[in-house]
């Protein structure tokens, strides 16, 4: 499939770019996999797996597509609050579907993920990135700033004061309300 990937913020670590397969687009909420821009879901599927570089090592089918949004609503619910236990639970029953083998190649020690069933692997991939973003700068993991925005990102500015998901969009809006607002009160 060559469709290109149409989202609006594209290439966050792969947790948060599943949860940025739903954004907002003229006061409407789009999903990737719901149909957007006249795909199916599994193409939609197969245009996401393509933009996050697994198209090679998995498959774009319905089972996968499932399991990827029960992924997808687990991260939703574990980044909106972290201290939601069914959401904890949720993650670890989509990490149950996989495991890192420790292997030694030519070039040293490696890893390489096993899964119990191939189409668990996209949403486990997802979930095991939650956890290396949680083991790293968990504070860092954010929601763009913009009230009618649903994109989150991985805050790798130098001081880790990010706000917007992307500073031509989100950012220069709230700049032009606010510089709106300043001169209507002149």
């Amino acid at each position: 499939m060559a469709t290109a990937d149409a989202r609006p913020l594209i290439g966050e670590p792969i947790a948060l770019d599943l949860l940025n397969t739903r954004w907002m687009r003229e006061g409407e909420l789009v999903d990737l996999f719901a149909g957007a821009f006249g795909l199916s879901r599994v193409e939609g599927l197969a245009v996401w797996l393509e933009s996050t570089g697994l198209a090679g090592r998995f498959r774009a089918d319905a089972a996968t597509l499932v399991h990827l949004m029960t992924a997808r609503e687990a991260l939703a619910r574990a980044v909106a609050n972290p201290a939601d236990e069914s959401a904890t639970a949720l993650i670890d029953a989509v990490l149950e579907h996989g495991r890192i083998r420790a292997t030694l190649t030519a070039e040293g020690p490696g890893e390489r993920a096993e899964f119990d069933d191939p189409t668990w692997g996209p949403a486990w991939t997802a979930a095991r990135n939650y956890l290396e973003l949680l083991g790293t700068a968990p504070e860092r993991i954010r929601k763009c700033a913009s009230e009618t925005c649903v994109l989150h990102f991985h805050d790798t500015s130098r001081n880790g004061t990010r706000r917007w998901c992307s500073m031509a969009a989100c950012g220069n809006r709230a700049k032009a309300s606010r510089h709106y607002a300043r001169t209507r009160e002149r």
